[in-house]
C-alpha cells in the first residue's frame, strides 16, 4: 500500500484500496475460473483456495503416453482428476499430425472442466541427440555443436528455431536446454548434449538457448540440477553417486544455473542425482529438501517452478522403496511437477498414498497446495500473455511450419560454424585423384548421401548404429568384415561416434590406406589413438546439417573453425 504517499487522495481512497487488496488475497464467493480478469497472483491463490485435495495433488502430476495416442486413461486423469500437465515421449511422435490432434483434444477435456486450468504440454526437444518430437521436426546439430562455434547467436536461433516447430503442435514447456558440465569424459548419458566443459560457456550457452526458446513461444526448462555432467552412469537405472565437495558444487555445477536463473529461467529439472559429500545420507537431489529448497530456492534464490526427472527412473524410485515414496519425497523436497513417464492407474498407490497423507498432514497439505498454487501462477503468466503455443492446435496446417523454412537454412550454417579439424594430413582438403577408389563407411543414410555429392564414385559399407556388446570378440568381427572390404580401396572415410566404432576403426591403422575420421556426437574417442589417421575432423551430431559440413570442410568448400569444447583435465 502507498495510500500515504498521496496525501491529496482523501482517506476513504484508501480504504477502498486496502477492501479491494483483502478481496484479491482471499477467495472470493462468486464463480470464477482460469479465465477470469483478475490478476495472475491473486487468481491462482484463489483457484488453488477452491481446489479439492484430489485437484490440487492432480495439477502437480505430469504423465506421459504410450502409443500413438493418449489412452483413455490418461484422458480420464484429465477429465475426472483434472490432471495439470501431460508429456510427449519419443516413442509415440512419428506422426506429428496426431501429436497435433493429440494436444488438442487434451486440452479441449481440460477446459470442460469448471476452472478451465489448461496443461503444460511438454517434450524432450534439446536438439542434437535429443529429438523426442520425431517426424518432419528438424534433426539438428545440438548443444555440444554450439560448443564448439561458441556463439551464444547459435544458441539462441537453435533455442528459437527449434521450439517454434514444437510450439506449432500446441506444445509449451521444453525440458531443454541440458546446462550439465561435461567433466567425466566417460559419460554415456550427457555427452553432446552438454555445451562443453566450461561451466561458465555452458550457462551463457544455456542463457543463449531459454532466451531463443522464450522468443519462440515455449517454456523452456533447465537441467539437470544441480548437475549430471560429472558421472559414467545413467540415472535411468540406477542412481549415480558424485563424489564432489560443496566447493566445486559451487564453482562448477552452478555455474550454469547461475547463469540461467539470472536470465529468468522459468522452469529448471531436478536429477535423481546423489552427492554424498554435501547430503550424507545420500538423498539424490530431486529428492532432497536441502537441495530444493536450501540451495536452489534459498542460496540462489530461484522463484520459477521445479520439476522433477521421470520419477519411473530407477535412481529416484530404488532410493525411497517404492514409487509412491518417491513421489512423496520429491513433493516435500519443494519439486512443484512430478513427472512418471507413464500413467498411472487412477488408484495406483502413488495417488491413494499421497492423497492419504495430504487428509493427514496439515504440512503436506500446504506443500501441495503451494506447488499448484506455482503451477496455475506460471500457466496464469503463459497462456494470458501474446506469445503462447495455440491451445487448440490445428493438425491440418502444421506442414506449414515444420520443417521450420528458415531454420533449415539457419541450421546448416550453424552445422558449419561447428566443425573442428582436430587432425589435419597432407592431403586435406581431400580431393582425390583420377580412379581413386574411396569408401565410406558407417551406418547412416545421410552420410552416404552428402559423401557422394562430393566423392559420386565412393562406394558404402554399412554397419549398424545400434553396435552393443562389451567384449572385445564383437568389435573385432566387425572390424574384421571392415578391414576385408577396405582392402579393394585407397582411401577409407569412416564415421566414429563411440568407443567401439573407435575399436573398429583403429584396425585399418595397419593397412596401408589413407583413413579419414569423420566423429560424431562426444569427439572423446576420437581425441587420442587416431594420430596415425591422415585426418580427423569433429562434427557432433548424425543430423544431415551435421553430415553436410564434414564432407564440405573435408572437400574444402570452408575452412573449419570449430574448436572442440572439452578439456580432458578441466579442474575448477
Amino acid at each position: 500500500m502507498k495510500c500515504f504517499r498521496l496525501p491529496a487522495v482523501p482517506f476513504f481512497f484508501c480504504l477502498l484500496s486496502i477492501q479491494a487488496a483483502f478481496f484479491y488475497a482471499e477467495p472470493s464467493s462468486g464463480k470464477i475460473d482460469f479465465w477470469s480478469d483478475i490478476p495472475a497472483e491473486s487468481l491462482a491463490q484463489q483457484l488453488a483456495a477452491r481446489m479439492s485435495d484430489e485437484e490440487l495433488l492432480a495439477q502437480i502430476l505430469m504423465f506421459g503416453w504410450a502409443g500413438s495416442e493418449p489412452s483413455d486413461l490418461l484422458n480420464s486423469w484429465v477429465v475426472q482428476r483434472g490432471l495439470g500437465s501431460v508429456k510427449v515421449f519419443g516413442w509415440n511422435t512419428d506422426n506429428i499430425q496426431k501429436v497435433a490432434k493429440s494436444v488438442r483434444i487434451l486440452q479441449q477435456e481440460a477446459a470442460s472442466r469448471p476452472l478451465k486450468i489448461p496443461l503444460f504440454v511438454a517434450t524432450d526437444q534439446e536438439g542434437g541427440w535429443i529429438r523426442h518430437v520425431k517426424g518432419e521436426t528438424s534433426d539438428t546439430p545440438g548443444n555440444m555443436a554450439i560448443g564448439a562455434s561458441g556463439y551464444p547467436v547459435d544458441a539462441y536461433y537453435s533455442g528459437f528455431y527449434i521450439n517454434r516447430e514444437i510450439r506449432a503442435l500446441g506444445i509449451n514447456m521444453n525440458f531443454a536446454p541440458t546446462v550439465d558440465v561435461y567433466t567425466n569424459l566417460d559419460s554415456s548419458v550427457i555427452g553432446p548434449r552438454s555445451f562443453g566443459s566450461d561451466p561458465v560457456n555452458a550457462g551463457i550457452l544455456g542463457a543463449a538457448f531459454a532466451a531463443g526458446s522464450m522468443d519462440a513461444g515455449v517454456i523452456p526448462t533447465a537441467k539437470h540440477f544441480p548437475g549430471h555432467g560429472d558421472t559414467s552412469l545413467d540415472s535411468h537405472g540406477r542412481l549415480p553417486q558424485i563424489e564432489i565437495d560443496a566447493r566445486t558444487l559451487v564453482n562448477r555445477e552452478l555455474v550454469p544455473f547461475e547463469y540461467v536463473i539470472g536470465a529468468g529461467i522459468p522452469a529448471i529439472m531436478s536429477g535423481h542425482l546423489s552427492f554424498p559429500q554435501i547430503e550424507s545420507d545420500g538423498t539424490p537431489a530431486s529428492l532432497s529438501r536441502k537441495f530444493l529448497t536450501g540451495i536452489l530456492r534459498g542460496q540462489m534464490k530461484y522463484e520459477g517452478l521445479i520439476i522433477t526427472d521421470d520419477m519411473m527412473m530407477n535412481g529416484a524410485t530404488l532410493f525411497a522403496g517404492s514409487f509412491h515414496r518417491a513421489v512423496m519425497m520429491a513433493i516435500e523436497a519443494g519439486n512443484d511437477i512430478i513427472i512418471s513417464s507413464t500413467t498411472a492407474n487412477l488408484y495406483d498407490n502413488m495417488w491413494t498414498r499421497n492423497l492419504e497423507r495430504m487428509k493427514s498432514n496439515e504440512e503436506f497439505k500446504n506443500r501441495v497446495q503451494d506447488a499448484a498454487r506455482r503451477v496455475i501462477l506460471a500457466k496464469l503468466k503463459y497462456f494470458k500473455s501474446e506469445n503462447h503455443a495455440p491451445l487448440y492446435p490445428d493438425e491440418n496446417t502444421i506442414y506449414e511450419h515444420i520443417p521450420d523454412k528458415d531454420g533449415q537454412k539457419f541450421f546448416l550454417e550453424q552445422a558449419c560454424r561447428s566443425i573442428s579439424l582436430c587432425k589435419a594430413g597432407a592431403s586435406f582438403p581431400y580431393r582425390p585423384e583420377s580412379g581413386e577408389r574411396i569408401l565410406i563407411a558407417g551406418p547412416f543414410l545421410s552420410l552416404y548421401s552428402e559423401g557422394k555429392k562430393r566423392y559420386p564414385d565412393a562406394r558404402t559399407f554399412h554397419f549398424s548404429y545400434e553396435l552393443k556388446g562389451d567384449n572385445s570378440n564383437f568389435d573385432s568381427w566387425n572390424a574384421a568384415q571392415l578391414t576385408s572390404a577396405a582392402d579393394a580401396y585407397d582411401t577409407i572415410i569412416i564415421c566414429v561416434y563411440d568407443r567401439h566404432t573407435a575399436n573398429i576403426a583403429k584396425r585399418l591403422r595397419y593397412m596401408e590406406k589413407r583413413v579419414i575420421i569423420l566423429s560424431i556426437l562426444s569427439p572423446v574417442h576420437v581425441l587420442s589413438d587416431f594420430e596415425w589417421a591422415d585426418t580427423v575432423l569433429c562434427g557432433y551430431s548424425y543430423s544431415s546439417y551435421s553430415f553436410a559440413a564434414l564432407f564440405g570442410a573435408l572437400n574444402g568448400e570452408f575452412v573449419p573453425q570449430g574448436t572442440v569444447p572439452l578439456k580432458a583435465d578441466f579442474q575448477q
